[in-house]
Parts: structure tokens; sequence; C-alpha cells
């Protein structure tokens, strides 16, 4: 795996504290969120890199690890383990052979995640334990308006481009797990896991409720009085209402099945809840304001 330098990513140095590094990730992540800059890939990369970053910095254990390990930070559990056992080894087995400790006055951890990985022997004795990788925890942000429909994304983690499928109707906030996508094991070991975190925001009129849509409907006056039809945008279209006449301010209209995709129930969806806000007419002429006086005399006659 390539080195990644997390500091650079989010541009701190490496003695930043933690709300430095909270507003870096801010600023960034803003700047280079997909909604902002649409069908730009360069972009989208640089997003999930900064993710990618803040999830680590912004852990003070998993910063730990990395100012200590770099690139091998995920795997330091495994290093130590290894390191602890191959102590106790070489304290019962010692005679004049070669020791763990024998990698040259210091640990020089970064010839033994190269024997771990296959890359030669390693001047200590070669480790065969197998481990588990690390799992990984990252964010994915998507509008609403994507959330509708299932599609394909692309998803980089650690450099590397991974094609995922999300269903219509994830939640915000909803987590899930792509098996065998963390980091990789060590000694053939399996891999971790990836456990993405979808940021859901909103660039619509409609407001989600589980799976149901609410919506608010300007309705004119005339319309609203003397009945009629509204046209209302729904996620899959146009639909062409009928009004009754009188119809008061807030009236609520449902539309069945006009909602949310249910997650993992295809064909399945929410309602779609319409308020009327009915819209008083501005600049009004001489003769409708003099037909109005005269409907507010018959009213007071009635």
């Amino acid at each position: 795996m390539d080195y990644i330098d997390y500091y650079k990513i989010l541009g701190v140095n490496k003695n930043a504290s933690e709300a430095d590094i909270k507003k870096a990730y801010r600023k960034l992540a803003r700047q280079y969120h997909p909604d902002l800059n649409p069908n730009n890939d360069e972009a989208k990369k640089k997003f999930q890199q900064i993710n990618e970053a803040n999830e680590v910095l912004s852990d003070p254990e998993k910063r730990k690890k990395y100012d200590q390990y770099g690139k091998d930070w995920a795997h330091a559990e495994a290093f130590e383990k290894a390191r602890s056992e191959q102590q106790s080894y070489s304290q019962q087995n010692y005679q004049g052979g070669t020791s763990f400790n024998d990698f040259g006055g210091e640990y020089d951890f970064s010839d033994f995640f190269s024997s771990m990985f296959g890359g030669g022997e390693s001047r200590g004795r070669r480790s065969r334990t197998q481990f588990r990788g690390q799992d990984i925890n990252a964010e994915f942000g998507l509008d609403l308006k994507d959330a509708y429909k299932t599609h394909k994304q692309v998803f980089t983690v650690n450099g590397k481009n991974i094609r995922i499928t999300i269903p219509a109707g994830i939640e915000n906030d909803q987590t899930i797990k792509l098996a065998g996508h963390g980091s990789e094991g060590i000694n053939g070991g399996p891999n971790g896991d990836l456990y993405i975190t979808f940021k859901i925001s909103n660039s619509t009129a409609f407001r989600r409720q589980g799976n149901d849509l609410f919506l608010d409907v300007e309705l004119p006056l005339y319309t609203a009085v003397l009945g009629g039809e509204q046209i209302v945008e729904t996620f899959d279209g146009k639909v062409k209402l009928k009004v009754l006449p009188e119809t008061q301010n807030g009236t609520k209209v449902k539309l069945k099945g006009k909602g949310f995709p249910v997650y993992k129930h295809d064909g399945t969806f929410g309602d779609l809840y319409v308020t009327y806000q009915i819209k008083l007419p501005t600049h009004l002429t001489e003769k409708e304001k003099a037909l109005f006086t005269e409907l507010s005399k018959l009213r007071s006659n009635g």
C-alpha cells in the first residue's frame, strides 16, 4: 500500500490540534462535496481522501498509530502482538542465533511489515502467524434525489476504487458493510471489512420522514375559492390534482405510493403528503380592487 500523507491532505502540520483538524476537514469537505462539484471525478476522489484522512486523524488512537507506523498503522495491533510472541519465543529459545531484537537496536517495524507481507526474508525469524486486516470506516455523501433510485457509484478507499451498488431508499446515517474490502490481512489472513456510512443532504423541496415525503404547494386564491386543477411535482413525474371549491389554507392531500422507496423492497413506496399554501394575488388593478370590495359587501350583507 502506498503511503498517504493524511496531514498533507488536510493541509495541517503534525502538531495540529483536534480543533485544527476538525476546522480543516469541514472547510475542505464543503469545498469538494460532490453536490457542489457534479460530474467532477477529481473532486469526488479528493472528497473521499479528505474523509479518509479525517477518519484517522480525528481519532486519537488511530492518529497515534498512524504517527508511529505510517502506511502500516492499520496493522499496528498485529505488529505488537507478533512482537510480543516473538520476544517470548526468543527468551525461551535463544541460543546464540537471531532473536526478534536483532532488527538493529530499535525496532525496525518497516522490516517486520515487509516480511509479514511477503517482501523477502527479514533479518529476524519469519512470522507465519495469520492476522485479520483492520476494518475501515468511511463516509459517503449523497443527495436525496440520488438516494431515490438504485444506482452504482465508485468509492475510493486507500487509493483503491471500489464499485458499489447503492440501494434505493438508503437513509441518512445508515451504514452498510462490504465484507473483505478493509485493510489487507497479514500472512494470508482475511481482509478486514469496509463500513460505509451515508450522509444524505437535501437540495429538493421535499421533506423526508422515513419512507414518506412532504411537500408544500402554492395554490392560487382563485383556484382555492372556485376549485380546479393543480399540477404537482413528484419524484417520478408530474401529477394533476383536482382541487375542490373553497379549499382552505393548510389543506393536506395524500398521494398514496408517491413517497420514497422502501429500502430493499422493490416496488414498495411510502406516501407523499401535499399541503396547500394559498397564494394571495398582488399588484391588484383598480378594477380587481373594486370587485374584491363588492365581494366584501356581499359577504357582510349576507
